[in-house]
């Protein structure tokens, strides 16, 4: 990840670089792709047209995918009563520092200034999660075993009060869609988490091109009053972990606070087993912190909101009454083609803006395809292609050879960003480390060129958790692919039976 070259600084887009200052570079990718901004409420953001288009497209594909399996898309309110969620003692400790409460409901003029003012009987909470309301709801909806299963899907936003905001990764308001689920078997319900673990395991990689490990999390990584939490971890550039997607087995104890029950088939009463599955607006920051580079964000074509960016290159009214429709009857020939399953997306640039300038704007912004055109390129039927996965290697292209082949190029750009990501994770997966001073040792350094995960035997224990606290250092997962045979664990000595993977982590 260096950028020198025989000793001397290459120049590169971004101020910061990741081997520099990771965080900051980051911070300085969402402001130079002009991604989102910080709001006047500490902890919100303003998401802008460009981040807002790579979720809108994400969330095109999701939802697209929820539907097909089945679900139905619905809302629930904001607020959530507090005697809702004190049904859930698991819940309520899990979430309780991070809840934000609306204890009154005007505002009157006092000594000048505007105070809360009608207290309200109850108060209530703004929606961290929608697992106490939802449940509410599912013991009304649900009477009979021919009322199940329900399955259903909200796309809203909740707050989690937070005292360490980043852009995307962690807010107090973020967007995500939530899912839940009530069954009349364990067997349905394990089989619809496992279900979405896997759309959210093909969103990653298929639309994002972010490799992960799916697996199990550890008991003390569970989400509050679940019985399993199934998960997809990423690594980042700096070698830190990102959970990218969550999908829970609830098992009954929703069902039992929330009183979901049924008439089964032989006249008895059973209880529901439910589960709960989302992602969020964070799958942005991890296609940043995945394919950022020093010049700035890198987009995947398939979620791109401009796959292919045209400007048209004009020094006078004579060239640019030429060129703007030639501009605008590339963009239609382009858009006629089918890449990701959509249209292709393509767009004119017609700022009045120096060339050059726009040319990198959009390298900063991460746009998978920048085609020059000018006079030059008419008389010649030809088109200056820049790809943004080798920004220095501009060619010279006949057009309508591109206009055949762009799907092609953008599934190749797709493509090498995923095989890029995953070679960097892989080679970034320490499976030597055996015993806990090495394993010390290892996540002691934050060196970019070296950080990273540990596979390694682990015995769940509290004194390995401890251990692990000590040094900032968390289970990420058990991932699904487990040895046959047993070992020994990486931070106690003790014997082992399954293979965790430790990272620091985001």
């Amino acid at each position: 990840m260096s950028n020198k070259a025989q000793g001397k600084p290459k120049k590169t887009a971004i101020r910061v670089t990741r081997e520099a200052d990771f965080p900051k570079w980051y911070q300085e990718v969402i402001k130079e792709a002009d991604m989102a901004e910080n709001s006047g409420v500490r902890g919100c953001m303003v998401i802008k047209p460009w981040g807002f288009g790579i979720w809108e497209n994400l969330q095109r594909r999701l939802d697209q995918r929820i539907r097909e399996t089945g679900h139905q898309n619905c809302y629930f309110p904001l607020f959530i009563p507090l005697e809702l969620i004190e049904k859930e003692a698991a819940h309520v400790e899990g979430f309780a520092k991070e809840m934000a409460v609306v204890t009154h409901h005007r505002l009157v003029a006092k000594d000048g200034k505007l105070v809360p003012d009608g207290e309200l009987e109850s108060p209530l909470v703004v929606r961290p999660t929608s697992e106490t309301m939802i449940g509410e709801s599912f013991a009304k909806w649900v009477r009979s075993y021919r009322d199940l299963p329900v399955m259903i899907n909200q796309w809203a936003n909740v707050v989690r009060w937070e005292m360490r905001p980043r852009l995307f990764l962690r807010t107090s308001e973020f967007l995500w869609q939530e899912g839940h689920t009530a069954h009349a078997t364990e067997t349905e319900a394990r089989e619809e988490t496992a279900t979405m673990l896997e759309e959210y395991r093909a969103l990653a990689e298929d639309w994002l091109a972010v490799p992960v490990i799916p697996g199990e999390k550890s008991e003390s990584e569970r989400f509050p009053g679940a019985v399993e939490t199934h998960t997809i971890e990423a690594m980042m550039q700096d070698g830190k972990a990102l959970q990218a997607g969550t999908s829970h087995y609830l098992g009954q104890n929703f069902a039992h606070a929330a009183d979901i029950k049924f008439q089964d088939k032989d006249g008895g009463e059973s209880f529901c087993h439910t589960t709960s599955w989302g992602v969020s607006t964070r799958m942005i920051g991890a296609v940043i912190m995945t394919h950022g580079d020093d010049d700035g964000l890198r987009v995947p074509p398939a979620i791109a909101p401009h796959q292919i960016i045209i400007l048209p290159i004009a020094r006078d009214d004579k060239a640019a009454a030429r060129v703007l429709p030639a501009a605008d009857e590339l963009a239609a020939k382009l858009n006629n083609n089918v890449a990701f399953g959509n249209v292709v997306r393509a767009y004119v640039d017609k700022r009045e803006v120096n060339a050059g300038e726009k040319r990198w704007s959009w390298i900063k912004k991460g746009a998978p395809i920048i085609v020059e055109l000018g006079p030059r390129d008419l008389d010649q039927g030809t088109v200056m292609v820049t790809k943004r996965t080798d920004i220095y290697g501009k060619e010279s292209q006949e057009t309508d050879a591109f206009v055949a082949n762009v799907v092609e190029q953008l599934e190749s750009i797709q493509k090498t960003l995923f095989e890029e990501a995953k070679a960097y994770r892989d080679a970034r997966i320490r499976t030597d480390i055996t015993n806990f001073n090495d394993f010390k040792a290892y996540f002691a350094t934050d060196d970019l060129t070296s950080s990273g995960f540990v596979r390694a035997y682990w015995g769940e224990s509290p004194e390995s958790e401890e251990l692990l606290k000590e040094i900032a250092v968390t289970v990420r997962c058990l991932p699904y692919d487990q040895p046959a045979e047993p070992g020994t664990c990486v931070i106690t000595g003790n014997p082992a039976t399954k293979v965790a993977i430790f990272a620091k982590s985001y």
